[in-house]
């Protein structure tokens, strides 16, 4: 690869480190030297990065697209942790034990990741222990994340899921005003991470559709009557 190629890329490779939240604010030199043994990988859409249990070889940002983080039941059900995209990173905690990773990682469309080694990431950490401490606030985050969605799962049913996943995406205080929602990711995802399935999700969307609680038009949601719709998560939650 000629000079001026290589050099590039390591440029958008020390871009993305940069806007990492591990690696917000290091030095230049400490940018430098990281991006200098990470490993860009490439991934079809469908592609498994890692499967639960394989050996870990480090962890993981996403440089672009989507890596759906998921474990599988015994009884073959998908349940989505968290679909990580864009200098987002994830599997840190693997940096801390022999086990292998404790879940599996999909590519949800054409992605690129930049793999983190271990033992080259492990012997900056040695010698730069500020390090530890990000990771550890990386870490922590990802715990919040799944303490968020264990919060979700408890809910009683597939309909007061929804109303509350739409309604944690709206700004504060929730008015009478129209709110529209993007969607990240698909309904078959969506629905995943709401331990259901596509067509549940499907009519659960069309039911509050009919109730004139929202409209769909391709991946935006517009919550017509977001505080109708926070009466009824509360009277669900008996909260009213």
């Amino acid at each position: 690869m000629p000079l001026e190629a290589i050099k590039f890329r390591q440029a958008i490779i020390e871009n993305t480190l940069r806007g990492c939240q591990l690696f917000m604010g290091l030095p230049a030199t400490d940018i430098a030297a990281i991006a200098s043994f990470v490993v860009p990988k490439h991934l079809d859409k469908g592609n498994y990065l890692f499967c639960e249990g394989d050996r870990s070889e480090g962890f993981y940002i996403v440089q672009k697209g989507a890596i759906n983080v998921h474990r599988v039941s015994a009884a073959g059900k998908e349940q989505v942790i968290h679909v990580f995209r864009p200098i987002e990173s994830f599997a840190e905690a693997s940096l801390a034990t022999e086990a292998g990773y404790p879940a599996n990682a999909r590519a949800t469309e054409p992605t690129t990741v930049l793999l983190v080694p271990k033992n080259e990431f492990v012997d900056l950490l040695r010698r730069r222990p500020e390090l530890a401490l990000r990771m550890l606030g990386s870490m922590s985050q990802h715990l919040r994340v799944i303490v968020g969605l264990l919060d979700d799962l408890t809910l009683k049913d597939v309909e007061t899921r929804l109303a509350n996943w739409l309604l944690k995406r709206c700004p504060r205080p929730i008015g009478d005003r129209a709110i529209e929602i993007e969607l990240d990711r698909t309904k078959r995802v969506l629905a995943a991470e709401m331990g259901t399935t596509s067509e549940t999700l499907s009519r659960t969307l069309a039911k509050f559709r009919d109730q004139k609680f929202l409209r769909v038009k391709g991946n935006t949601i517009t919550l017509t009557k977001p505080r109708e719709l926070q009466k009824l998560l509360q009277r669900n939650l008996g909260e009213l």
